[in-house]
């Protein structure tokens, strides 16, 4: 019913029961179920106090029998300047973290790596309390977040997707529906490619991604498309990870061509090859006419080839996408091969959303490099 409501709203207190600050903890409701609560600490206190204090609260309080934390889907946690949220799996790995050092007196943790920063769509960071509220607490936003963009996965995990991760799933189903009420379904307007760094999570993406495409009424299909057997296999454990049963894998293209042709299977992943073999023996497929979104991992070199012509040519109301660390551009572009088919934009369409490896290294998402020149022979 879209309908938020606060409870709890408690002050903080010192011991001697006074008030300080003007700092509330809040805990929201949605459809009267407590999901999102939000620890506040003054400003120049450190963000990490926040985290912890979440931790004493488990232990001390809101974490007995059925208490308050297990019903809690996301934290929130802010000092004023900074503002980071995080899912309740990550509040239970600090617990555990905490059992295993042998000490409930621990105050810190490995976990709060895992706590993110909120940021738009052109990456940039919005950190300050009140700027978060605006955004992120927004009904139709934290509806979306708690809604759509969590994933409890088979190994019980809650997780929260990142903000471009959002951004990059959000823009791709904008462009399946602007471009099916557009009829422009079928051509490179449809489609478009999405440049995400290794080791920022392009497979949860792409798993919310598809989920999410093959539940629009007018879609028939959606095909993940790799380009190696390991691949294959590695993705479709991660999906299953995700959530089991939710996609099928096949081993040969006898496989394929039944799952593409069952009303049952929505999200199908499958190699470049089998599905170019399964092209190449059934020219006048039914499943060609039907809405098919594509999308293609690792959408580098091996996919400008015949094979990606022979995909784009054999069907019929397709939308492409791509997810790529390394996209192609015309300055890196080979001289061999089709002319128009040598960048990245030419194969794919449009970049929808970018997070390069200095925006992730920004965020601490992954290891920074270190570059150090050393001279080995001195110039005269």
């Amino acid at each position: 019913n879209n309908r938020l409501q606060v409870i709890n709203q408690y002050a903080v207190s010192t011991d001697d029961g006074a008030k300080h600050d003007n700092r509330y903890d809040v805990t929201v409701l949605v459809n009267g179920l407590p999901l999102v609560h939000i620890e506040l600490k003054r400003r120049g206190v450190a963000i990490r106090e926040a985290f912890n204090q979440i931790n004493r609260y488990q232990r001390e309080s809101f974490g007995a029998g059925s208490g308050l934390y297990e019903y809690i889907q996301i934290f929130v946690i802010s000092n004023g300047t900074n503002t980071k949220y995080y899912s309740n799996s990550t509040r239970r790995n600090a617990e555990k973290e905490n059992e295993k050092k042998g000490s409930s007196k621990t105050k810190t943790s490995n976990s709060f790596e895992f706590t993110c920063f909120w940021s738009d769509g052109n990456n940039k960071i919005i950190s300050d309390l009140v700027d978060f509220t605006k955004t992120f607490l927004s009904k139709h936003t934290l509806l979306n977040v708690l809604t759509r963009y969590c994933v409890f996965t088979a190994e019980d995990l809650l997780l929260v997707m990142r903000p471009y991760q959002i951004a990059a799933t959000e823009r791709i189903l904008n462009r399946i529906e602007i471009s099916t009420n557009y009829k422009k379904v079928g051509t490179i307007d449809a489609g478009g490619y999405i440049w995400h760094t290794t080791g920022s999570g392009k497979t949860l993406t792409s798993f919310k991604t598809a989920q999410l495409a093959s539940q629009l009424p007018y879609v028939d299909k959606v095909l993940f498309v790799v380009d190696r057997k390991d691949l294959d296999y590695q993705t479709m454990k991660e999906y299953d990870r995700f959530e089991k049963g939710a996609a099928n894998g096949n081993s040969n293209t006898a496989i394929l061509q039944k799952q593409l042709e069952s009303k049952d299977c929505h999200i199908i992943i499958t190699t470049i090859q089998k599905l170019d073999i399964f092209i190449r023996k059934n020219k006048r497929h039914p499943v060609f006419q039907e809405h098919v979104v594509l999308i293609f991992d690792e959408c580098h070199r091996s996919q400008f080839g015949d094979m990606h012509q022979a995909i784009t040519q054999a069907f019929r109301n397709y939308h492409l996408f791509g997810f790529t660390g390394t996209p192609i551009f015309s300055v890196n572009a080979g001289s061999s091969g089709k002319p128009h088919m040598r960048t990245t934009a030419q194969a794919f369409g449009d970049k929808l959303h970018t997070y390069t490896i200095v925006n992730a290294i920004d965020d601490g998402n992954v290891l920074p490099f270190r570059i150090d020149y050393i001279n080995t022979i001195k110039e005269k």
